[in-house]
């Protein structure tokens, strides 16, 4: 308990240092001085990660541990860094690391939300502000972007991610790897990166966490792999493995993946971390008889560091006397981790100005972006008469679990958001309506509707009705699977009491997946949905509300009637009976019926074809016309870059933003290819009135895909190609790539 002791007596002391990164060019040299000098077993305990803080400072002193995540104690850490400085043999300093998935303090909207902005810029400056609150408590190593295409809303984790379209997914994912990494890797407030989950977690059967996953090569490498391609591409430092099997192998055991592909195929330096003991989790597969056995196969895989199995620990020195595991390959690994710790300039620059920490949160230009960001975020799925914006309505009946519970606001993986920073729908609202708040329901699991009358007898007091209605934090994220994604509890009930009152209901949903609404919508004028919209959701909302600001949000995901739909997303291959557009459904079918084939289409006979909303999809408060799209050309070479042009229009009476998207089709190829891909999109901001002319540049090569023979290629023969606001508009333009 010796150095315990020293952390706990030091950490008032606030430790400063001078930033003196290592040039680039140096830090091969100084790995391989620094690991000729290291025991074996103090090369192993570079690959240790541990949760926790004070308590693991003897086994920091003695060299057993690389990395610690989950203390954010800045002046704990910086005693930590001290012990692992200034006490270790080698003076090697700890990387610390955190969850930090959608901001450190200042909480931004749950990255779905984000998401929903198609506004990577945008994502990119919350990514900075995390990093700097982040950095300046002393992380400097962040488990995010999750990287999962996810197409099964049923899966809680959909919240970490970007949804089901792989160039969305991409442009999201490179945009938070630049603003946690900045710049230089060594400026004090640089956050490494770590992609996850590499790969194919999206695709859990089931939607069910941790769930098995069957996924063909080839699937995976057009539309799995690409956003890991691209963010190892922006120089992503580190890259996790998964929790799930592919065809019988789990991702950290898997050599073809961290190997073949990571390594040799895509050139990654970086640094390979396990999934919290998704080493040891093998054994549960069935994969690995026992730890050791689990640490054998993931060091030979390729794994770097090991997260919380404790098996590395244990076992890698005996593995490797037995001749199991190579020490080359042990060498491999901490030259990797040592490597990312010179390059974050740790071991120049251990230590953060603890007594600065408090005031790197909850600036005044972290708060505007937080806000921005959930108003962007923020889709309108419904307007009808115009409800929105309340405009003429002077007093409001608030109800609803959501509208005040500034924690749930935050959503999932929020660690260190703080709820007394939270501004709420309630409290912003109030600063600009008269409210009456009635909660009806005291959270959204809530199955008691005694207090449903009161809201129904506050409503003959007010000009409008907004339900504030959605999921608690808890009901998204890891381990947080549904089979029924309706709203939970008697919030439906709650919206049809609001209904019966004759008065506009505008409901707002603030959950971490896409619900199944369509039971609700006939009971609201209007509907606005917000994820988990963070610190500054309650702002936004009221804004939205209340006309200082416009919906410009999108889905990220296609929108379910109900859940048996799942996984259902807009960018699938046709079957060899597509959709003709005409549905015998359950009851259209004849009493007696013959055992013909019925609509002789893909689609349920209780759920139609379609989904409720089209990805893409989201209202305004004015409206947009497109016109005059033109391609440069009906035929293009491999070599050549088709430009397309577009006039937009503001068609109504208010200043609006709108997302255009490019989607292309490959009508014949050597593998079926899908139905539509997004390949670009633009934020496009009009005044009443306004026609913007635009375009947008996509060279051919983008349309390459791993055909038949497992090779990137672009394939001659027609294309067509959308210009539209979602994936179910607008008119087909045809070209062809000879």
């Amino acid at each position: 308990m010796r150095y315990k002791n020293l952390v706990l007596a030091g950490m008032a002391t606030a430790f400063l240092a001078i930033s003196c990164a290592t040039p680039s060019n140096d830090i091969d040299r100084k790995v391989d001085e620094l690991l000729s000098k290291m025991t074996l077993e103090e090369k192993i305990g570079q690959m240790n990660q541990r949760s926790g803080g004070a308590e693991l400072c003897d086994e920091i002193a003695a060299g057993q541990i690389g990395s610690i995540l989950n203390c954010v104690d800045p002046n704990q850490i910086n005693a930590i860094q001290k012990v692992a400085v200034e006490h270790s043999r080698l003076g090697i300093p700890v990387l610390v690391g955190r969850d930090v998935i959608h901001g450190f303090n200042t909480i931004f909207p749950i990255p779905l939300g984000l998401a929903s902005t198609f506004d990577p810029a945008l994502v990119e400056k919350g990514a900075r502000i995390a990093a700097e609150e982040a950095t300046a408590n002393g992380v400097r190593w962040t488990f995010s972007p999750m990287l999962d295409i996810a197409r099964d809303s049923r899966w809680g984790r959909v919240a970490e991610g970007s949804g089901e379209d792989v160039y969305l997914d991409c442009q999201m994912g490179v945009a938070m790897v630049k603003g946690y990494q900045g710049e230089d890797p060594a400026d004090p407030t640089s956050l490494a990166a770590c992609i996850k989950h590499f790969v194919g977690y999206g695709a859990a059967e089931g939607g069910r966490d941790y769930n098995s996953v069957m996924i063909s090569e080839r699937s995976l490498r057009n539309t799995y792999f690409p956003a890991f391609k691209a963010c190892v591409d922006a120089g992503a430092l580190t890259l996790m493995t998964s929790f799930n099997e592919i065809d019988g192998i789990p991702s950290t055991g898997n050599k073809w993946l961290l190997d073949d592909i990571l390594r040799k195929e895509w050139g990654f330096e970086g640094m390979v971390v396990t999934d919290w003991n998704s080493s040891g989790e093998m054994i549960a597969h069935g994969f690995a008889s026992d730890l050791k056995h689990a640490s054998e196969i993931s060091v030979n895989a390729g794994v770097d560091m090991d997260m919380e199995s404790h098996g590395f620990a244990r076992h890698l020195a005996e593995l490797v006397k037995e001749g199991r595991v190579r020490e080359a390959d042990i060498d491999n690994a901490v030259r990797n981790i040592l490597k990312l710790k010179f390059k974050l300039g740790l071991f120049d620059n251990p230590y953060v100005d603890a007594e600065a920490a408090a005031s790197a949160s909850y600036k005044a230009e972290a708060l505007a972006a937080a806000k921005q960001s959930a108003l962007e975020s923020a889709i309108l799925i419904k307007n009808d008469n115009n409800t929105l914006p309340l405009v003429k309505a002077k007093t409001i009946l608030v109800t609803g679990p959501l509208a005040d519970a500034p924690y749930e606001q935050m959503g999932t993986w929020a660690f260190d958001g703080q709820k007394e920073h939270t501004v709420t729908p309630l409290v912003s609202l109030k600063e600009q309506y008269n409210v009456i708040y009635e909660p009806g329901l005291a959270y959204s699991r809530d199955l008691n509707t005694s207090n449903l009358s009161k809201v129904k007898a506050a409503a003959s007091r007010a000009d409008a009705i907004v339900v504030i209605v959605g999921e608690e934090a808890i009901l998204s994220g890891e381990a947080h699977s549904l089979s029924n994604i309706n709203l939970v509890g008697a919030q439906s009930q709650l919206i049809a009491t609001a209904k019966s009152t004759g008065k506009p209901v505008v409901v707002v949903v603030m959950a971490g997946r896409e619900l199944t609404i369509g039971r609700d919508l006939p009971n609201c004028d209007a509907m606005l949905y917000c994820f988990h919209p963070g610190t500054m959701g309650g702002e936004a909302i009221a804004d939205l509300i209340s006309g200082k600001a416009n919906p410009s949000g999108k889905l990220p995901m296609t929108m379910l009637v109900d859940a048996g739909q799942a996984p259902f997303y807009y960018n699938h291959n046709n079957g060899g009976r597509p959709n003709n557009g005409t549905e015998t459904l359950l009851m259209d079918i004849p009493i007696e019926a013959g055992q013909t084939s019925l609509g002789c289409s893909s689609y349920y006979l209780d759920s139609g074809y379609g989904p409720l909303l089209p990805f893409g999809y989201g209202l305004s408060y004015t409206e947009f016309q497109y016109s005059n799209i033109t391609i440069s050309s009906s035929e293009y070479s491999e070599k050549d870059t088709i430009k397309v042009e577009y006039d937009l229009t503001n068609t109504g009476s208010k200043e609006g933003t709108e997302i255009a998207m490019l989607f292309v089709h490959d009508k014949v190829g050597s593998v079926v290819r899908p139905v539509k891909e997004l390949k670009r999109f633009e934020r496009v901001t009009l005044q009443p009135s306004e026609t913007k002319h635009c375009e947008f540049t996509l060279p051919v090569s983008e349309l390459a895909f791993y055909n038949i023979d497992m090779k990137k290629v672009v394939e001659p023969g027609e294309f067509e190609l959308w210009v539209a606001g979602d994936s179910a508009s607008g008119e087909a333009i045809p070209f062809c790539v000879k």
